[in-house]
Protein backbone atom coordinates (compact mmCIF):
# COMPACT_ATOMS: atom_id res chain seq x y z
CA UNK A 1 0.00 0.00 0.00
CA UNK A 2 1.42 3.30 -1.14
CA UNK A 3 1.76 6.45 1.26
CA UNK A 4 0.18 9.83 0.60
CA UNK A 5 3.31 12.36 1.08
CA UNK A 6 3.52 16.03 0.61
CA UNK A 7 5.85 17.05 -2.60
CA UNK A 8 7.88 20.53 -2.25
CA UNK A 9 10.68 21.58 -4.70
CA UNK A 10 13.59 24.20 -3.96
CA UNK A 11 16.54 25.25 -5.57
CA UNK A 12 18.59 24.79 -2.32
CA UNK A 13 17.28 22.57 0.84
CA UNK A 14 19.32 23.25 4.17
CA UNK A 15 18.93 20.33 6.75
CA UNK A 16 19.40 21.41 10.04
CA UNK A 17 18.01 24.98 12.18
CA UNK A 18 21.12 26.40 13.76
CA UNK A 19 23.45 29.09 13.37
CA UNK A 20 25.42 27.28 10.74
CA UNK A 21 22.19 26.33 8.85
CA UNK A 22 20.48 29.83 9.04
CA UNK A 23 23.63 31.72 7.87
CA UNK A 24 23.39 29.22 4.75
CA UNK A 25 20.09 29.67 4.00
CA UNK A 26 20.81 33.81 4.23
CA UNK A 27 23.91 33.65 1.88
CA UNK A 28 21.80 31.48 -0.76
CA UNK A 29 18.76 33.60 -0.40
CA UNK A 30 20.15 36.83 -0.88
CA UNK A 31 21.42 35.00 -4.00
CA UNK A 32 18.14 34.53 -5.47
CA UNK A 33 17.38 31.13 -4.62
CA UNK A 34 14.09 29.45 -3.20
CA UNK A 35 15.28 28.17 0.13
CA UNK A 36 13.67 26.11 2.57
CA UNK A 37 15.41 24.51 6.10
CA UNK A 38 14.33 21.29 7.60
CA UNK A 39 14.81 21.46 11.72
CA UNK A 40 14.16 18.54 14.08
CA UNK A 41 13.51 20.88 16.70
CA UNK A 42 11.97 23.97 16.75
CA UNK A 43 13.15 27.14 15.41
CA UNK A 44 15.44 28.96 18.30
CA UNK A 45 16.44 25.40 20.23
CA UNK A 46 19.26 24.85 18.33
CA UNK A 47 22.56 23.77 20.26
CA UNK A 48 24.51 26.77 19.04
CA UNK A 49 22.24 28.68 22.16
CA UNK A 50 24.56 26.37 24.26
CA UNK A 51 27.82 27.72 22.92
CA UNK A 52 27.77 30.61 25.66
CA UNK A 53 31.36 32.13 26.06
CA UNK A 54 31.87 33.71 23.50
CA UNK A 55 33.07 34.12 19.54
CA UNK A 56 36.54 34.30 18.38
CA UNK A 57 37.59 36.94 16.08
CA UNK A 58 40.70 38.78 15.86
CA UNK A 59 38.88 42.08 16.07
CA UNK A 60 41.92 43.49 18.19
CA UNK A 61 39.48 45.97 20.36
CA UNK A 62 41.36 44.62 23.77
CA UNK A 63 44.76 43.66 22.10
CA UNK A 64 45.56 45.75 19.13
CA UNK A 65 48.31 43.06 18.43
CA UNK A 66 46.09 40.33 17.71
CA UNK A 67 45.42 39.93 13.67
CA UNK A 68 43.59 36.45 11.82
CA UNK A 69 47.85 35.02 11.48
CA UNK A 70 47.59 34.46 15.14
CA UNK A 71 44.53 33.20 15.93
CA UNK A 72 45.76 31.12 12.16
CA UNK A 73 48.85 29.96 14.28
CA UNK A 74 47.10 28.89 17.52
CA UNK A 75 44.44 27.48 15.37
CA UNK A 76 46.81 24.97 13.90
CA UNK A 77 48.58 24.73 17.07
CA UNK A 78 46.21 23.48 18.76
CA UNK A 79 45.06 21.03 16.12
CA UNK A 80 47.89 20.11 16.72
CA UNK A 81 48.75 20.47 12.54
CA UNK A 82 46.07 18.04 10.82
CA UNK A 83 43.48 20.36 10.04
CA UNK A 84 43.19 21.52 6.76
CA UNK A 85 45.07 24.48 6.62
CA UNK A 86 43.06 26.46 3.83
CA UNK A 87 39.90 26.29 5.89
CA UNK A 88 42.26 27.68 9.19
CA UNK A 89 43.44 30.44 7.08
CA UNK A 90 39.93 31.50 5.09
CA UNK A 91 38.22 31.07 9.02
CA UNK A 92 40.50 33.30 10.82
CA UNK A 93 40.91 35.76 8.08
CA UNK A 94 36.72 36.34 7.68
CA UNK A 95 35.79 35.36 11.31
CA UNK A 96 36.41 39.27 12.04
CA UNK A 97 34.04 40.24 9.34
CA UNK A 98 30.85 37.56 10.16
CA UNK A 99 31.22 38.88 13.51
CA UNK A 100 30.86 42.31 12.50
CA UNK A 101 28.29 42.07 10.44
CA UNK A 102 26.71 40.03 13.24
CA UNK A 103 26.56 43.26 14.75
CA UNK A 104 24.85 44.94 11.75
CA UNK A 105 22.24 42.65 12.00
CA UNK A 106 21.24 43.68 15.95
CA UNK A 107 23.10 41.29 18.10
CA UNK A 108 24.16 43.52 21.28
CA UNK A 109 27.51 42.59 22.28
CA UNK A 110 29.59 43.58 25.52
CA UNK A 111 30.98 46.71 25.21
CA UNK A 112 34.68 48.06 25.74
CA UNK A 113 34.80 51.66 27.69
CA UNK A 114 35.36 52.97 24.50
CA UNK A 115 32.27 51.25 23.02
CA UNK A 116 33.67 48.28 21.10
CA UNK A 117 32.74 44.63 20.85
CA UNK A 118 34.43 43.40 24.28
CA UNK A 119 36.97 40.22 23.86
CA UNK A 120 37.60 38.05 26.76
CA UNK A 121 40.54 35.68 27.17
CA UNK A 122 39.92 31.74 26.46
CA UNK A 123 42.02 28.50 26.64
CA UNK A 124 44.53 28.44 24.16
CA UNK A 125 44.26 31.57 22.33
CA UNK A 126 47.32 34.05 22.56
CA UNK A 127 45.29 37.28 23.09
CA UNK A 128 42.10 38.21 24.40
CA UNK A 129 39.83 37.22 21.13
CA UNK A 130 36.83 36.31 22.07
CA UNK A 131 33.57 38.92 21.65
CA UNK A 132 30.44 37.87 23.91
CA UNK A 133 27.00 38.21 25.41
CA UNK A 134 28.11 37.58 29.03
CA UNK A 135 27.83 33.88 28.75
CA UNK A 136 24.48 33.69 26.24
CA UNK A 137 26.53 34.41 22.84
CA UNK A 138 24.88 31.48 21.50
CA UNK A 139 21.82 31.94 22.44
CA UNK A 140 22.31 35.45 20.96
CA UNK A 141 23.73 34.78 18.07
CA UNK A 142 20.55 32.48 16.72
CA UNK A 143 18.36 34.99 18.06
CA UNK A 144 20.28 37.37 15.55
CA UNK A 145 19.98 34.67 13.23
CA UNK A 146 16.26 34.34 12.91
CA UNK A 147 15.77 37.89 13.14
CA UNK A 148 17.38 37.59 9.95
CA UNK A 149 15.85 34.84 8.58
CA UNK A 150 12.66 37.19 8.02
CA UNK A 151 13.85 39.51 5.96
CA UNK A 152 15.06 36.98 2.81
CA UNK A 153 13.16 34.63 1.55
CA UNK A 154 13.31 31.23 3.11
CA UNK A 155 10.77 28.69 4.40
CA UNK A 156 10.96 26.73 7.62
CA UNK A 157 9.69 23.74 8.55
CA UNK A 158 9.80 22.57 11.98
CA UNK A 159 10.10 19.31 13.84
CA UNK A 160 10.55 17.42 11.35
CA UNK A 161 13.37 14.51 10.19
CA UNK A 162 15.19 13.78 7.15
CA UNK A 163 15.47 10.02 6.79
CA UNK A 164 17.82 9.78 3.27
CA UNK A 165 19.32 11.46 0.82
CA UNK A 166 18.44 10.57 -2.82
CA UNK A 167 20.79 10.62 -5.59
CA UNK A 168 20.07 10.72 -9.23
CA UNK A 169 23.04 10.72 -12.09
CA UNK A 170 25.49 10.78 -9.03
CA UNK A 171 24.13 14.23 -8.17
CA UNK A 172 21.79 14.81 -4.87
CA UNK A 173 18.25 15.23 -5.59
CA UNK A 174 16.71 15.87 -2.13
CA UNK A 175 15.44 14.43 0.97
CA UNK A 176 12.61 12.54 1.80
CA UNK A 177 11.31 13.43 6.32
CA UNK A 178 8.47 12.96 8.77
CA UNK A 179 6.68 15.21 10.82
CA UNK A 180 7.92 14.45 14.50
CA UNK A 181 4.20 15.09 15.64
CA UNK A 182 2.19 12.80 13.74
CA UNK A 183 4.61 11.10 11.51
CA UNK A 184 3.22 12.22 7.47
CA UNK A 185 5.61 12.01 5.23
CA UNK A 186 7.19 14.68 2.82
CA UNK A 187 9.74 15.27 -0.07
CA UNK A 188 11.72 18.33 -0.55
CA UNK A 189 13.68 17.67 -4.23
CA UNK A 190 16.38 20.39 -4.43
CA UNK A 191 19.01 21.24 -6.93
CA UNK A 192 21.86 21.46 -3.80
CA UNK A 193 21.42 20.35 -0.46
CA UNK A 194 23.72 21.75 2.54
CA UNK A 195 24.14 19.89 5.52
CA UNK A 196 24.38 21.70 8.66
CA UNK A 197 22.91 19.71 11.62
CA UNK A 198 25.81 20.02 14.47
CA UNK A 199 27.45 16.56 16.58
CA UNK A 200 27.33 13.64 17.98
CA UNK A 201 27.68 13.98 21.76
CA UNK A 202 24.64 11.88 22.54
CA UNK A 203 26.76 9.06 21.98
CA UNK A 204 27.86 9.30 25.36
CA UNK A 205 26.60 9.29 28.61
CA UNK A 206 27.83 12.11 30.44
CA UNK A 207 27.73 14.92 27.59
CA UNK A 208 27.19 18.68 27.36
CA UNK A 209 24.99 18.20 24.35
CA UNK A 210 20.80 18.49 23.99
CA UNK A 211 18.81 15.64 22.68
CA UNK A 212 19.22 16.89 19.36
CA UNK A 213 22.74 16.08 18.99
CA UNK A 214 23.00 12.56 17.49
CA UNK A 215 24.52 12.91 14.07
CA UNK A 216 21.45 12.39 11.71
CA UNK A 217 22.84 14.84 9.00
CA UNK A 218 26.81 13.50 9.07
CA UNK A 219 25.06 9.90 8.82
CA UNK A 220 22.89 10.91 6.08
CA UNK A 221 25.44 12.27 4.01
CA UNK A 222 27.92 9.22 4.77
CA UNK A 223 25.18 7.00 3.44
CA UNK A 224 25.15 8.83 0.26
CA UNK A 225 28.45 8.52 -0.34
CA UNK A 226 29.81 11.47 1.39
CA UNK A 227 33.33 10.67 3.19
CA UNK A 228 33.99 11.60 7.18
CA UNK A 229 37.50 12.25 8.05
CA UNK A 230 39.16 12.65 12.01
CA UNK A 231 36.44 11.14 13.55
CA UNK A 232 38.78 9.46 16.06
CA UNK A 233 38.19 13.46 17.32
CA UNK A 234 36.04 13.94 20.14
CA UNK A 235 36.24 16.62 22.41
CA UNK A 236 36.23 16.20 25.94
CA UNK A 237 35.06 19.95 27.38
CA UNK A 238 37.54 20.25 30.77
CA UNK A 239 34.15 21.58 33.40
CA UNK A 240 30.79 20.18 33.05
CA UNK A 241 28.82 20.14 36.07
CA UNK A 242 29.31 17.01 37.94
CA UNK A 243 26.94 17.47 40.76
CA UNK A 244 24.27 16.21 41.22
CA UNK A 245 23.52 12.94 39.24
CA UNK A 246 20.76 14.73 37.30
CA UNK A 247 22.74 17.59 35.61
CA UNK A 248 26.27 15.69 35.02
CA UNK A 249 27.96 16.87 32.23
CA UNK A 250 25.72 20.39 31.85
CA UNK A 251 28.37 22.84 30.13
CA UNK A 252 30.10 24.91 32.54
CA UNK A 253 31.91 27.59 30.19
CA UNK A 254 35.12 28.29 29.48
CA UNK A 255 34.28 31.69 30.45
CA UNK A 256 34.86 31.05 33.82
CA UNK A 257 38.06 30.51 33.69
CA UNK A 258 38.32 33.43 31.01
CA UNK A 259 37.27 35.51 33.74
CA UNK A 260 39.90 34.35 36.48
CA UNK A 261 38.12 30.79 37.63
CA UNK A 262 41.04 28.84 39.07
CA UNK A 263 41.19 24.63 39.14
CA UNK A 264 42.24 23.07 42.35
CA UNK A 265 42.45 19.38 43.41
CA UNK A 266 40.97 17.87 47.11
CA UNK A 267 44.25 19.38 48.77
CA UNK A 268 43.96 22.69 47.55
CA UNK A 269 46.57 22.75 45.03
CA UNK A 270 46.13 24.44 41.67
CA UNK A 271 47.16 22.04 39.76
CA UNK A 272 47.17 23.28 36.53
CA UNK A 273 50.82 24.67 37.30
CA UNK A 274 52.44 21.79 36.77
CA UNK A 275 50.75 20.30 33.54
CA UNK A 276 50.67 23.51 31.69
CA UNK A 277 52.68 26.22 33.99
CA UNK A 278 52.78 29.11 31.07
CA UNK A 279 48.66 28.64 30.34
CA UNK A 280 47.37 27.69 33.46
CA UNK A 281 43.40 27.04 33.43
CA UNK A 282 43.55 28.44 29.87
CA UNK A 283 45.41 26.06 28.57
CA UNK A 284 43.79 23.91 25.44
CA UNK A 285 41.01 21.69 26.01
CA UNK A 286 42.80 18.98 26.12
CA UNK A 287 45.57 19.32 28.38
CA UNK A 288 43.07 20.50 30.86
CA UNK A 289 40.50 17.76 30.33
CA UNK A 290 43.68 15.07 30.90
CA UNK A 291 44.83 16.90 33.94
CA UNK A 292 41.46 16.87 35.16
CA UNK A 293 41.23 13.42 35.01
CA UNK A 294 44.87 12.72 36.19
CA UNK A 295 44.52 14.48 39.47
CA UNK A 296 41.27 12.18 39.76
CA UNK A 297 42.95 8.75 38.98
CA UNK A 298 45.34 9.76 41.50
CA UNK A 299 42.66 10.58 44.26
CA UNK A 300 42.89 14.08 44.16
CA UNK A 301 39.56 14.25 43.12
CA UNK A 302 36.67 15.91 44.86
CA UNK A 303 33.87 14.27 46.70
CA UNK A 304 31.86 13.05 43.22
CA UNK A 305 35.31 12.57 40.99
CA UNK A 306 36.15 15.94 39.67
CA UNK A 307 37.94 18.95 40.78
CA UNK A 308 36.74 22.57 41.74
CA UNK A 309 36.81 25.72 39.88
CA UNK A 310 36.42 28.76 42.14
CA UNK A 311 36.15 32.29 41.51
CA UNK A 312 34.44 33.55 44.38
CA UNK A 313 37.74 36.12 44.68
CA UNK A 314 36.39 37.87 41.60
CA UNK A 315 33.40 39.44 43.91
CA UNK A 316 29.42 39.07 43.43
CA UNK A 317 28.67 41.72 41.26
CA UNK A 318 31.21 41.15 38.61
CA UNK A 319 30.48 37.42 38.26
CA UNK A 320 26.66 38.24 37.84
CA UNK A 321 27.60 40.65 35.43
CA UNK A 322 29.91 38.64 33.34
CA UNK A 323 28.86 35.14 34.12
CA UNK A 324 24.95 35.54 34.53
CA UNK A 325 23.72 31.86 33.14
CA UNK A 326 26.17 30.09 35.17
CA UNK A 327 25.30 31.81 38.13
CA UNK A 328 21.66 30.90 37.38
CA UNK A 329 22.07 27.31 36.16
CA UNK A 330 24.05 26.52 39.29
CA UNK A 331 21.55 28.37 41.95
CA UNK A 332 18.59 26.54 39.96
CA UNK A 333 19.95 23.21 39.62
CA UNK A 334 22.49 22.58 42.06
CA UNK A 335 21.74 25.04 44.85
CA UNK A 336 25.28 26.44 45.17
CA UNK A 337 26.02 29.79 45.03
CA UNK A 338 29.22 30.30 42.74
CA UNK A 339 29.66 33.73 44.32
CA UNK A 340 29.92 32.61 47.67
CA UNK A 341 31.64 28.66 46.74
CA UNK A 342 33.77 26.52 44.64
CA UNK A 343 32.19 24.10 42.72
CA UNK A 344 32.77 20.87 41.03
CA UNK A 345 33.66 20.06 37.34
CA UNK A 346 34.96 17.37 35.52
CA UNK A 347 35.12 16.46 31.36
CA UNK A 348 32.17 16.24 29.41
CA UNK A 349 31.80 15.28 25.80
CA UNK A 350 31.06 18.35 24.36
CA UNK A 351 31.74 18.46 20.27
CA UNK A 352 33.13 16.47 17.52
CA UNK A 353 35.90 17.25 15.58
CA UNK A 354 35.91 14.90 13.18
CA UNK A 355 32.84 14.79 10.80
CA UNK A 356 31.61 15.50 6.67
CA UNK A 357 35.31 16.07 4.45
CA UNK A 358 34.71 19.65 2.92
CA UNK A 359 36.57 21.46 0.13
CA UNK A 360 38.01 24.77 2.07
CA UNK A 361 36.38 27.08 -0.24
CA UNK A 362 33.16 26.03 -1.00
CA UNK A 363 32.46 23.61 2.09
CA UNK A 364 31.65 21.04 -1.22
CA UNK A 365 31.58 17.40 -0.32
CA UNK A 366 32.27 14.46 -2.61
CA UNK A 367 29.46 14.02 -3.84
CA UNK A 368 27.98 16.97 -6.57
CA UNK A 369 25.76 19.29 -5.08
CA UNK A 370 25.80 18.27 -1.98
CA UNK A 371 27.64 20.90 0.93
CA UNK A 372 28.67 20.72 5.10
CA UNK A 373 29.11 23.35 7.03
CA UNK A 374 29.06 23.68 11.43
CA UNK A 375 29.85 20.94 13.81
CA UNK A 376 29.14 18.23 11.21
CA UNK A 377 32.03 19.00 8.86
CA UNK A 378 35.43 18.16 9.28
CA UNK A 379 38.58 19.64 9.03
CA UNK A 380 38.52 22.86 10.63
CA UNK A 381 39.89 21.63 13.88
CA UNK A 382 42.06 19.37 13.33
CA UNK A 383 42.35 17.41 16.70
CA UNK A 384 41.20 20.00 19.38
CA UNK A 385 38.88 22.50 19.09
CA UNK A 386 39.71 26.15 20.53
CA UNK A 387 37.01 27.86 22.86
CA UNK A 388 35.15 30.12 20.96
CA UNK A 389 35.84 29.16 17.37
CA UNK A 390 32.80 26.67 16.89
CA UNK A 391 30.77 29.67 16.66
CA UNK A 392 32.76 31.69 14.45
CA UNK A 393 32.89 27.77 12.11
CA UNK A 394 28.93 28.14 11.78
CA UNK A 395 29.52 31.74 10.53
CA UNK A 396 32.13 31.27 8.11
CA UNK A 397 31.46 27.88 7.09
CA UNK A 398 27.59 28.83 7.05
CA UNK A 399 28.14 31.91 4.52
CA UNK A 400 30.41 29.84 2.11
CA UNK A 401 28.38 26.31 2.19
CA UNK A 402 25.14 28.86 1.15
CA UNK A 403 27.05 30.72 -1.24
CA UNK A 404 28.89 26.90 -2.43
CA UNK A 405 25.02 25.95 -3.26
CA UNK A 406 24.62 28.56 -4.89
CA UNK A 407 27.41 28.77 -7.27
CA UNK A 408 26.80 25.44 -7.52
CA UNK A 409 22.89 25.31 -8.89
CA UNK A 410 23.90 28.51 -11.48
CA UNK A 411 26.79 26.32 -12.95
CA UNK A 412 24.94 23.22 -13.26
CA UNK A 413 21.55 23.05 -15.52
CA UNK A 414 18.70 20.93 -14.59
CA UNK A 415 17.15 19.82 -11.90
CA UNK A 416 17.38 15.81 -10.48
CA UNK A 417 14.91 14.15 -9.87
CA UNK A 418 13.44 11.09 -7.69
CA UNK A 419 11.79 8.30 -8.68
CA UNK A 420 8.30 7.49 -7.01
CA UNK A 421 9.20 4.00 -6.04
CA UNK A 422 12.48 5.35 -4.31
CA UNK A 423 10.19 7.69 -2.26
CA UNK A 424 8.01 4.87 -1.39
CA UNK A 425 10.80 2.21 -0.62
CA UNK A 426 11.88 4.85 1.88
CA UNK A 427 9.02 5.25 3.68
CA UNK A 428 8.77 1.50 4.08
CA UNK A 429 11.71 1.43 5.49
CA UNK A 430 11.19 4.06 7.74
CA UNK A 431 7.81 2.91 9.35
CA UNK A 432 8.70 -0.66 9.50
CA UNK A 433 9.68 -0.60 13.51
CA UNK A 434 6.36 1.34 13.92
CA UNK A 435 4.06 -0.92 16.09
CA UNK A 436 6.50 -3.69 16.22
CA UNK A 437 5.41 -5.02 19.67
CA UNK A 438 8.46 -7.63 19.95
CA UNK A 439 12.19 -6.05 18.84
CA UNK A 440 14.82 -4.64 20.18
CA UNK A 441 14.39 -1.53 22.52
CA UNK A 442 16.35 1.57 21.44
CA UNK A 443 16.40 2.85 24.44
CA UNK A 444 18.20 -0.41 25.86
CA UNK A 445 20.43 -0.07 22.61
CA UNK A 446 21.10 4.08 23.03
CA UNK A 447 21.98 2.94 26.66
CA UNK A 448 24.50 0.14 25.67
CA UNK A 449 25.59 2.27 22.95
CA UNK A 450 26.89 5.24 25.28
CA UNK A 451 28.26 2.45 27.27
CA UNK A 452 30.88 1.18 25.11
CA UNK A 453 31.61 4.50 23.93
CA UNK A 454 32.88 5.67 27.73
CA UNK A 455 34.21 2.51 28.36
CA UNK A 456 36.03 1.59 25.08
CA UNK A 457 36.48 4.98 23.15
CA UNK A 458 36.38 7.59 26.37
CA UNK A 459 39.19 10.36 27.05
CA UNK A 460 41.72 7.41 27.45
CA UNK A 461 42.27 4.84 25.17
CA UNK A 462 44.11 1.92 24.24
CA UNK A 463 44.21 -0.58 21.05
CA UNK A 464 42.81 -3.78 23.35
CA UNK A 465 39.72 -1.78 24.24
CA UNK A 466 39.39 -0.18 21.55
CA UNK A 467 39.20 -3.75 19.47
CA UNK A 468 36.93 -5.17 21.98
CA UNK A 469 34.39 -2.07 21.53
CA UNK A 470 34.44 -2.53 17.53
CA UNK A 471 33.35 -5.80 17.91
CA UNK A 472 30.45 -4.70 20.51
CA UNK A 473 29.92 -1.64 18.25
CA UNK A 474 29.40 -4.52 15.39
CA UNK A 475 27.06 -6.69 17.06
CA UNK A 476 24.84 -3.96 18.52
CA UNK A 477 24.88 -2.44 14.88
CA UNK A 478 23.25 -6.12 13.72
CA UNK A 479 20.58 -6.23 16.66
CA UNK A 480 20.15 -2.08 15.80
CA UNK A 481 18.21 -4.33 12.21
CA UNK A 482 15.12 -5.16 14.93
CA UNK A 483 14.34 -2.22 16.80
CA UNK A 484 10.84 -2.12 17.34
CA UNK A 485 8.82 0.90 18.70
CA UNK A 486 5.54 -0.07 19.68
CA UNK A 487 2.14 2.19 19.14
CA UNK A 488 1.19 4.53 16.41
CA UNK A 489 3.42 7.22 14.72
CA UNK A 490 2.02 10.14 16.62
CA UNK A 491 4.29 11.70 19.56
CA UNK A 492 6.00 8.40 19.23
CA UNK A 493 9.77 9.13 20.75
CA UNK A 494 10.51 5.25 20.65
CA UNK A 495 10.06 5.86 16.64
CA UNK A 496 12.53 8.49 16.75
CA UNK A 497 14.97 6.66 18.84
CA UNK A 498 15.02 3.70 16.23
CA UNK A 499 16.85 6.70 13.54
CA UNK A 500 18.77 8.38 16.21
CA UNK A 501 20.41 4.99 17.46
CA UNK A 502 20.87 3.96 13.93
CA UNK A 503 22.60 7.13 12.63
CA UNK A 504 24.80 7.26 16.01
CA UNK A 505 26.15 3.67 15.49
CA UNK A 506 27.13 4.14 12.26
CA UNK A 507 29.73 7.33 13.04
CA UNK A 508 30.56 5.36 16.38
CA UNK A 509 31.92 2.92 14.20
CA UNK A 510 33.90 5.09 12.52
CA UNK A 511 35.07 6.68 15.58
CA UNK A 512 36.30 3.66 16.96
CA UNK A 513 38.07 2.47 13.54
CA UNK A 514 39.77 5.80 13.19
CA UNK A 515 40.90 5.43 17.01
CA UNK A 516 42.06 2.05 16.52
CA UNK A 517 44.41 3.35 13.33
CA UNK A 518 45.80 6.40 14.94
CA UNK A 519 48.62 4.46 17.04
CA UNK A 520 49.64 7.84 18.81
CA UNK A 521 48.38 10.69 21.75
CA UNK A 522 47.57 13.76 19.75
CA UNK A 523 44.52 15.95 20.78
CA UNK A 524 41.86 14.66 21.93
CA UNK A 525 42.91 11.15 21.05
CA UNK A 526 45.04 10.31 24.16
CA UNK A 527 46.27 6.59 23.57
CA UNK A 528 47.66 4.96 26.92
CA UNK A 529 49.66 2.26 24.71
CA UNK A 530 50.89 5.02 22.64
CA UNK A 531 51.59 7.87 24.54
CA UNK A 532 53.40 10.09 22.27
CA UNK A 533 52.30 12.38 19.43
CA UNK A 534 54.07 10.98 16.52
CA UNK A 535 55.37 12.99 13.01
CA UNK A 536 54.38 10.18 10.45
CA UNK A 537 50.66 10.58 11.86
CA UNK A 538 51.22 14.59 11.75
CA UNK A 539 51.11 13.91 8.10
CA UNK A 540 47.52 11.82 7.66
CA UNK A 541 44.10 11.95 8.20
CA UNK A 542 41.93 8.87 8.77
CA UNK A 543 39.17 8.86 6.20
CA UNK A 544 36.05 6.70 5.93
CA UNK A 545 33.74 5.45 3.40
CA UNK A 546 31.08 3.84 2.98
CA UNK A 547 31.10 0.71 0.52
CA UNK A 548 28.48 -2.01 0.19
CA UNK A 549 27.16 -0.88 3.86
CA UNK A 550 30.11 -0.97 5.67
CA UNK A 551 32.47 1.41 6.95
CA UNK A 552 35.93 1.41 5.28
CA UNK A 553 38.81 3.25 6.71
CA UNK A 554 41.70 4.97 4.81
CA UNK A 555 44.41 7.64 4.95
CA UNK A 556 44.50 10.91 3.41
CA UNK A 557 47.77 12.91 3.41
CA UNK A 558 47.60 16.48 5.05
CA UNK A 559 47.91 19.42 2.49
CA UNK A 560 51.58 20.88 3.30
CA UNK A 561 50.56 24.67 4.20
CA UNK A 562 52.15 27.12 2.01
CA UNK A 563 56.05 28.41 2.38
CA UNK A 564 54.30 32.12 4.05
CA UNK A 565 52.16 30.50 6.51
CA UNK A 566 54.77 27.92 7.48
CA UNK A 567 56.65 31.22 8.57
CA UNK A 568 54.37 31.84 11.49
CA UNK A 569 55.15 29.03 13.35
CA UNK A 570 59.32 29.36 12.44
CA UNK A 571 59.18 32.93 14.64
CA UNK A 572 58.77 30.37 17.48
CA UNK A 573 56.10 32.47 19.27
CA UNK A 574 52.74 33.44 17.91
CA UNK A 575 52.92 36.14 15.14
CA UNK A 576 51.09 39.19 17.22
CA UNK A 577 53.29 38.48 20.24
CA UNK A 578 56.50 38.41 18.05
CA UNK A 579 55.16 41.91 15.66
CA UNK A 580 54.26 43.67 19.43
CA UNK A 581 57.30 42.35 21.11
CA UNK A 582 55.02 41.55 23.91
CA UNK A 583 51.17 40.23 25.20
CA UNK A 584 49.82 43.62 25.88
Amino acid sequence: MSENFERHAYDILIIGSGGAGLRAAVAAAEGGAKVAVLGKSLLGKAHTVMAEGGVAASLGNVDPADGWETHFYDTMRSGHFINNYKMVEVFAKEAPDRVLELEQWGAVFDRTPEGRIMQRPFGAHTFRRLAHVGDRTGMEIIRTMEQKILTVNVDVFQEITATKLFIDNGRVAGTVAYYREDGRFALFTAKAVVIATGGWGKAYKVTSNSWESTGDGAALAFRAGAELVDMEMVQFHPTGMVWPPGVRGLLVTEGVRGEGGLLRNSEGERFMEKYDPQRMELSSRDVVARSIYKEVQAGRGTPHGGAWLDITHKGPEYIKRKLPGMYQQFMALADVDITKTKFEVGPTIHYTMGGIKVDALTCATNVPGLFAAGECAGGLHGANRLGGNSLADILVFGKRAGDGALEFIQGHEGTPKVEEAEVQAEIERVLQPVGQESGENPYALHEQLQEIMANHAGISRNGPELEQGLQKMLELKERAKSMSAPGSRTFNPGWHSVHDVRNMITLCEAIIRGAIERKESRGAQWRLDHPDELEEYGKINFVHKMEDGEVKTYTSPVAEMTAELQELFQLGAAPGIAKSGKKE
